[in-house]
């Protein structure tokens, strides 16, 4: 009974048009007045102690060096110099879409971010060299989900905040899988245009390409910064945020000299705007996590799926299609606010490591921005780059099952991730 008055209040709620935060804390009076518990003071008290957490500062640092990395120029340097090493090739633009995601993701950590700039460039470029328009888009749009993954990934800080991980360990796992995401992006681009790939561009001059190369040598350093300050301890990933926000200023000020002091206003703005409905997510997902607790949701998960707790591969495969089928319906943030709280009991109880499971969850989370009809990644493709949603979706498909592929295999071998974690770590 609780269950369902959990799932009800919550999509009751929302289909009566109430914003998330507001459906969470619906949610959570529903369970405190089931369980003949409510009070106001624990209300407001639980709402103020979501917010008021240290890992979490580095979610709006980070969004802010995303806004000045595309202010600034650094993202347009990093394709261009990705464009003059490799767009020659057959197919080259969408190797290019493929490998400058996964750069800009290790600078932001927000696939909306990214997707922005990588659709804002390179959509009317593979559009104007002839390349089918819905693949190019819905590759753009796969590449784009690599952000959440990597370091310095917003979903895993999210995350680690409310499953009480480690941050640090979760980007440094996160790298693999990253990696092997961006390898199947590839292997798939590669096998849809082998025969079908408009003619390649011209190969730039090795003068034009050490120019390109050299310009965004700044950009290029922010991702290394961040990675191997976190590895070896320099900061903490919260301080990675504030060191990445003021690398991006710096630069964007100083070497590229774009950054105006008003793009530096308007992209403080934006980076504000979009961290207080964050923040305001998890302080209000605070709440039903803390009833979730106290009315044993969990404890009745445990028992529902007890006959898979001695089958750990079996019991991820099962986690890893719930969260699969919720992320078609809720957005990527409150589907982690929400089903933390709720799986991490299970995780710990079939002995799963954290870690594992927390980069699979992100992963998992970040596959669910591609399927309709939430799908904010589409979404923005299709604002940003002018293609209808239809045409999008039917290109999309094939990358989204190269990258399902590679999470089963991660649920599957789980060495292929935890062995590169013991050995970074």
């Amino acid at each position: 009974m609780t269950v369902f008055i959990f799932i009800s209040s919550l999509l009751g709620a929302m289909s009566l048009g109430m914003p998330i935060a507001f459906a969470l804390m619906v949610c959570g009076v529903a369970l405190m007045a089931h369980i003949d518990m409510f009070d106001a003071q624990v209300l407001a008290q639980n709402l103020v102690d979501g917010a008021d957490s240290y890992p979490l500062m580095a979610v709006p640092f980070f969004l802010l060096a995303g806004e000045l990395m595309n202010a600034g120029g650094l993202s347009r340097r990093i394709v261009d110099a990705v464009m003059s090493m490799i767009g020659h090739v057959r197919g080259g633009l969408g190797y290019v879409a493929v490998i400058a995601a996964f750069l800009l993701a290790s600078l932001s950590g927000s696939a909306i971010a990214d997707t922005a700039a990588l659709a804002a460039l390179l959509v009317p470029m593979m559009r104007d060299a002839g390349y089918n328009q819905g693949r190019s888009a819905g590759l753009l749009a796969a590449g784009g989900i690599i952000a959440p993954v990597i370091p310095p990934s917003i979903g895993l800080v999210l995350f680690g905040a409310v499953a009480g991980v480690s941050v640090s360990k979760l980007f440094i796992a996160g790298l693999v899988p990253g990696v092997l995401m961006a390898i199947s992006l590839i292997v798939t681009w590669w096998w849809l245009c082998r025969k079908e790939a408009p003619a390649p561009r011209p190969r730039e001059s090795a003068a034009v390409r050490l120019r390109t190369i050299r310009e965004a040598g700044w950009a290029m350093l922010l991702p290394v910064i961040i990675i191997v300050g976190v590895k070896f301890g320099v900061f903490t990933p919260t301080e990675a945020g504030v060191v990445a926000a003021v690398c991006a200023a710096l630069v964007g000020m100083f070497a590229y000299r774009e950054l105006t002091l008003t793009k530096l206003y308007e992209s403080m703005v934006n980076a504000a705007r979009v961290s207080a409905v964050v923040m305001f997510l998890v302080a209000a997902a605070l709440i039903s996590a803390w009833l979730i607790t106290v009315a044993n949701i969990p404890d009745e998960l445990i028992a529902l799926l007890e006959p898979l707790i001695d089958r750990p591969v079996l019991l991820m495969i099962v986690m890893q299609l719930i969260v699969l089928v919720v992320g078609t319906a809720l957005d990527f943030t409150p589907t982690i606010l929400i089903l933390t709280p709720v799986l991490m009991p299970l995780v710990k109880q079939a002995g799963i490591d954290p870690v594992y499971f927390g980069v699979l969850f992100i992963m998992n989370n970040a596959i669910g921005l591609l399927t309709p009809p939430v799908g904010n990644v589409l979404n923005v493709v299709c604002s940003v780059g002018k293609v209808r949603m239809d045409e999008v979706i039917r290109g999309v498909l094939p990358f989204l099952y190269a990258e399902t592929v590679v999470l089963l295999l991660m649920c599957v071998f789980p060495q292929l991730m935890l062995g590169p974690l013991r050995w970074m770590h």
